[in-house]
C-alpha cells in the first residue's frame, strides 16, 4: 500500500522558514521522480517543485525559486522541502506527491498534505 505521510507544516511569521518532510513506502521511492504541491485557501492546486529520483535535476515554480530548496535521502524513504523566506502568500497546505512535474497535480499522487501557516 502506498503511503505518503509529510510532516513540518506550521505557523510562522513572514520571513521565517520551515523544514517539510514526507516518508514515503509501498514503492520504489529511489526510482520515483517526487514533487511538492501546494493549495491555498479557496484556490486550485500549485506545483512547488520537483526532483529526479536520484537527485541529479530539480525544478522550481517561479515563486519560489531562490527561497525555497527540495531534496531527498533516499536511504530514509524521505522527501524534503526546506522554505526560508517565507510570505503569507506561500500559506496553504502542503503535498508530497509522488510524481514528476507534469503528473504532480493528479490527486491520486499525493499524501494527506501538512498546513503552512505564514502570518505576522
Amino acid at each position: 500500500q502506498v503511503q505518503l505521510v509529510e510532516s513540518g507544516g506550521g505557523m510562522v511569521q513572514p520571513g521565517g522558514s520551515l523544514r517539510l518532510s514526507c516518508v514515503a513506502s509501498g514503492f520504489t521511492f529511489n526510482s520515483q521522480h517526487m514533487s511538492w504541491v501546494r493549495q491555498a485557501p479557496g484556490k486550485g492546486p500549485e506545483w512547488v517543485a520537483s526532483i529526479s529520483s536520484a537527485s541529479s535535476y530539480t525544478y522550481y515554480s517561479d515563486y519560489v525559486t531562490g527561497r525555497f530548496t527540495i531534496s531527498r535521502d533516499n536511504t530514509k524513504n524521505t522527501l524534503y522541502l526546506q522554505m526560508n523566506n517565507l510570505k503569507p502568500e506561500d500559506t496553504g497546505l502542503y503535498y508530497c506527491a509522488r510524481a514528476p512535474r507534469d503528473d504532480a497535480l493528479q490527486r491520486q499522487f499525493w499524501g494527506r498534505g501538512t498546513q503552512v501557516t505564514v502570518s505576522s
